[in-house]
């Protein structure tokens, strides 16, 4: 019997341990390394350096608090939980408490982060029943109070979560939201991804639905977009389309402007679009042709987004095998014949940026050979960008001189994700996700990479 107690004791004591170690607020000691590129020799600040499954938010979105302070990323530190760390201090501090799902959002202009959430209490089995039916009780969307956060941290003085973190709303369970969600300019709206039931109550009578594109078996509409308020909770519907949407994204400095793509897993038929908050001004962002693979938009300025135009795929060489109609190949991924004659270099490709205004592409690099530029990036204002390409490489483009030159190598190709850069807002410096420090070659760790100082004093 008194065993028996001991032991009822130490698992409630187990239990608590359990609980205050998932609070938010909790504070981790500081990982920060600076180490030398192996390659170019450019100094690496990797802000996390334990084997922690750390991977940072979507390029497609900010990364750096308004304060320009801290990064908040993913983490396994607290199983489910984000996570922030100081950029100068090394220390990271749990941001939210009861999980999230999808993409962060960080205010750029105040102290803020939002993220949709399963409401409390709903189990796994009715989670996964959420994806594909409405047998969920729908998602809140969640804003978390950094400054008071940071600040009763620091001073050790958390208090509950419900002091910090507000349900702004939760979406009717009929909607099926989920997927990327984007926070709007003017900070007053969040957008998601609604259900195929729900998107097709707002398509137009007889339209004519996109079916499955390429070999992942992807792409089929239709989808839509809808919004909730995150001050009033009041929703709309925004936009509905015909085939499958993938991430959403919104312009910081230009309210109720929205870019999105048509996911495939792959090349699409007509990657990148835009639309209106209203729904309308729908349109092609930048109208490619069949041979074009375009992929990985994002927005980096008040008029400019930028997308990598592959140029990954070989093309058949000699005269035996256009003669046999080899199909483009390579050993590179996602080059399935199944996919079509994107990709090759028999036409332009590189970083483009498009000017949303005036409609205007231009490509500012492109690699020389191999996959050419991937994940895409630049600065707001208009003097660099950057990508990466499938070695896990980052190249830095001076927008003016069209120079190009690579800033960082040697981070792992067997790393569990892509190193996906982004400009900061200052661009001054880029951050990346890396598997260069990891023993076992796939764990990632928050880096962040220096703009080369002689590049910053030019003058043009």
């Amino acid at each position: 019997m008194k065993n028996g107690m001991m032991l009822a004791a130490l698992g409630c004591t187990l239990l608590l341990a359990g609980t205050a170690d998932a609070q938010i607020g909790r504070r981790f000691p500081s990982e920060r390394k600076v180490v030398k590129d192996p390659v170019t020799g450019t100094p690496l600040t990797f802000l996390t350096s334990s084997a922690s499954g750390d991977s940072k938010i979507y390029q497609t979105h900010n990364q750096w608090t308004s304060d320009g302070q801290w990064l908040i990323f993913r983490s396994g530190r607290v199983r489910g939980e984000a996570m922030a760390v100081h950029e100068k201090t090394g220390q990271m501090v749990q941001v939210t408490e009861g999980g999230f799902t999808g993409m962060l959002n960080i205010a750029r202009n105040s102290m803020k982060l939002y993220f949709m959430r399963r409401p409390p209490g709903e189990t796994a089995q009715q989670a996964g029943a959420s994806a594909g039916t409405a047998a969920s009780a729908g998602l809140q969307i969640v804003e978390v109070d950094l400054a008071r956060l940071f600040a009763d941290s620091k001073a050790g003085r958390m208090k509950a979560a419900s002091e910090y973190q507000r349900v702004c709303g939760t979406t009717p369970p009929e909607l099926q939201a989920g997927g990327d969600m984007a926070l709007d300019g003017d900070e007053a709206w969040a957008y998601f991804r609604v259900g195929r039931e729900e998107a097709a109550r707002h398509l137009a009578p007889g339209a004519r639905l996109e079916q499955n594109f390429g070999p992942r078996n992807m792409g089929a509409g239709p989808s839509g977009i809808a919004a909730m308020n995150v001050r009033t909770g009041a929703l709309k519907h925004v936009v509905s389309v015909p085939f499958q949407i993938g991430h959403i994204q919104t312009n910081p400095w230009v309210p109720g402007e929205l870019v999105f793509c048509w996911e495939t897993g792959g090349k699409s038929p007509q990657r990148t679009w835009t639309v209106q908050a209203d729904g309308s001004g729908l349109r092609p962002l930048y109208p490619e042709a069949e041979y074009e693979w375009v992929t990985h938009e994002a927005v980096i300025s008040k008029d400019e987004i930028a997308i990598a135009i592959m140029g990954h795929r070989k093309i058949p060489s000699s005269t035996k095998d256009v003669a046999a109609g080899t199909p483009v190949s390579g050993a590179n991924p996602g080059q399935e014949a199944a996919w079509g004659p994107s990709g090759t270099r028999e036409k332009p490709t590189g970083l483009g940026i498009i000017n949303h205004r005036t409609r205007e592409m231009t490509i500012v690099g492109q690699t020389p050979s191999g996959s050419g530029l991937w994940h895409v990036s630049g600065s707001p204002d208009g003097r660099w960008a950057v990508g990466d390409d499938f070695a896990r490489n980052i190249y830095l483009i001076d927008r003016h001189t069209r120079e190009m030159l690579l800033l960082s190598a040697g981070h792992k190709q067997t790393a569990a994700d892509h190193p996906h850069p982004t400009m900061s807002p200052d661009g001054t410096r880029i951050q990346i996700q890396s598997a260069m420090l990891s023993a076992d070659g796939r764990s990632m760790n928050i880096c962040i990479i220096p703009v080369p100082r002689a590049w910053l004093k030019r003058k043009y």
